[in-house]
């Protein structure tokens, strides 16, 4: 009894300091206490970077190594694809327009067996297409009215409103989340999507005893070790394998791949990029604290509200930095930079003042530094731009109207962008 007492009361505790956390968040911009982001641009023993040659010797691979020790943790070691398994190939998706494909990716280690399913919509040409690649919430039958599509099998959050029960998705799931892909419309442009959902490769629960995880483990690990990867360093991780099998499908351009995320998974679309400079392209959609916006200004969300809310996402060093960002030796201007000179486009929502669209802004603003540095154009925008006026040079920027979503209107933008950039 006195053990179950105990538990209660810090499950307790842990709402009601939450709650209080997010009672007291600034949302008024008179209220946000004086900041200081790093000079990106500053070498961290106070040399100052001029040359293209410093930035990608010296200060690229500085900025890297804090944020995999202090932010997202290392991986600790590889782990490749051990098999890949077609499902299916439809010539005729789409009503005719497209071909779907559906396959599996494997990893075995010992005796754990993960499997990744990956949906692909590809139009029908003759070349090898660009593709947007991208995680989705749900599973990827949530993102299309299509039947053919695997139900997953996997973990899923609860939702009975869209038919999520017991952790488990049932038929009513199917198309629950498509208004967030506009499937028909990327394909008539040109470009094929790619989506994973994200639960395959971990689950999105504080829990280190499913997923990519373990296999890692040494005998009796329970979790990462503290400067090890948390949720969003797997995220990544798996974005790069899933890029590994598409770097030898004959009907991709993988040289032309775009990666995509919104919210949390925007944060792991960032990691993934700065990580693996294979991807070509890389765009946040909302991805506000520990994503795009800037840590230090603590507006909306903060490291200590996301730590307590998400203990699973980033590595346990990045608990010293709980209400105390001014100490975090870098911030996310940074992160961004470590794309370069990869065109990255970064998209907030007027609605959406949790995830800090100005700081979203300043942080493409800051990293433009090392873009002009590289002889690009950067962000082509010196204040925030009105809403619906995106800006586009090889950094992108909009902040639209309505709420913490994946849109239309969005989509839209991405594909302008790509199009600039891919053709």
């Amino acid at each position: 009894m006195k053990r179950f007492t105990s538990l209660f009361l810090l499950i307790l505790f842990v709402f009601v300091n939450a709650y209080a956390q997010r009672e007291n968040v600034i949302s008024d911009e008179s209220k946000v206490p004086a900041y200081q982001v790093p000079d990106i641009l500053t070498r961290f023993n106070g040399g100052k970077v001029k040359t293209e040659k410093v930035w990608v010797k010296k200060q690229r691979p500085e900025i890297l190594k804090l944020f995999t020790q202090e932010v997202y943790g290392k991986i600790p070691g590889e782990q490749p694809i051990s098999e890949v398994k077609v499902w299916e190939t439809s010539e005729n998706a789409l009503n005719g327009i497209a071909i779907r494909k559906q396959l599996s990716l494997f990893f075995r280690k010992h005796d754990r067996n993960l499997e990744v399913n990956v949906l692909m919509y590809l139009p029908k040409t003759t070349k090898k297409v660009p593709v947007f690649l991208a995680y989705n919430f749900t599973g990827n039958h949530a993102i299309y009215n299509d039947p053919n599509i695997r139900l997953t099998e996997s973990w899923v959050a609860n939702n009975p409103s869209v038919g999520i029960i017991n952790n488990q998705v049932t038929e009513q799931s199917r198309a629950s989340a498509s208004d967030r892909w506009p499937v028909d419309e990327i394909i008539k442009s040109g470009y094929g999507l790619v989506t994973v959902y994200y639960g395959d490769v971990d689950p999105d629960k504080n829990d280190f005893s499913d997923g990519i995880h373990p296999f890692f483990y040494s005998e009796g690990q329970q979790k990462p070790q503290i400067n090890e990867w948390g949720s969003i360093g797997a995220w990544a991780w798996g974005l790069s394998r899933v890029l590994d099998y598409l770097e030898k499908d004959i009907l991709v351009d993988a040289t032309k791949v775009a990666v995509l995320g919104h919210s949390r998974l925007g944060k792991a679309a960032l990691w993934a990029g700065a990580t693996d400079p294979r991807f070509a392209m890389v765009i946040s959609n909302e991805s506000g604290c520990g994503g795009a916006a800037l840590s230090k200004r603590i507006f909306g969300e903060t490291v200590q509200i996301i730590n307590t809310s998400f203990p699973h996402w980033f590595c346990d060093n990045f608990l010293k930095y709980n209400g105390n960002e001014e100490m975090l030796p870098v911030d996310q201007h940074m992160l961004l930079a470590l794309i370069a000179p990869r065109p990255l486009y970064v998209a907030s929502a007027e609605g959406d003042q949790w995830a800090d669209p100005l700081g979203e802004f300043l942080s493409a603003k800051y990293a433009s530094a090392v873009y002009e540095l590289l002889e690009l154009e950067g962000l082509p925008a010196k204040e925030m731009p009105a809403v619906n006026q995106p800006v586009m040079g090889t950094i992108g920027y909009h902040i639209r109207t309505g709420k913490h979503d994946l849109s239309l209107y969005d989509w839209q933008q991405y594909i302008r962008f790509a199009d600039k950039h891919f053709k």
